[in-house]
């Protein structure tokens, strides 16, 4: 028995044009193109998402190590006092009171120093 395929081929087609949206030239026109694009762009969308988790720790690094030498304190010798002294504060935490609450981040440089 012979089998149609224009329904699954356009809902196929439609899907990848949809999933192509915004791209330049034969990178939405043409199918074979529209598949290796999407491709690529997963697979670097993929690797995008863990590369952002780098960049947001390299930035509280920064800003923390700011904030410390303010203090008249370095960023590695704040958090080695925070292990020793056992301060469960990850470097998210300590970027927020950094910037945003000072007289909190001043406790803390405060309370590692004694």
């Amino acid at each position: 028995m012979r089998v149609k395929t224009a329904v699954p081929r356009h809902r196929r087609i439609k899907r990848l044009k949809k999933a192509t949206k915004g791209f330049h030239a034969g990178r939405r026109r043409l199918l074979r193109t529209m598949k290796d694009a999407i491709q690529r762009s997963m697979a670097q969308s993929y690797r995008g998402r863990k590369e952002r988790k780098r960049q947001f720790r390299g930035m509280w690094i920064v800003r923390i190590n700011a904030a410390c030498r303010e203090r008249g304190i370095k960023y590695s010798q704040l958090v080695s006092l925070l292990q020793k002294k056992g301060i469960p504060l990850d470097r998210k935490a300590l970027a927020h009171l950094a910037t945003h609450d000072s007289a909190g981040f001043d406790a803390v440089v405060n309370a590692v120093r004694e």
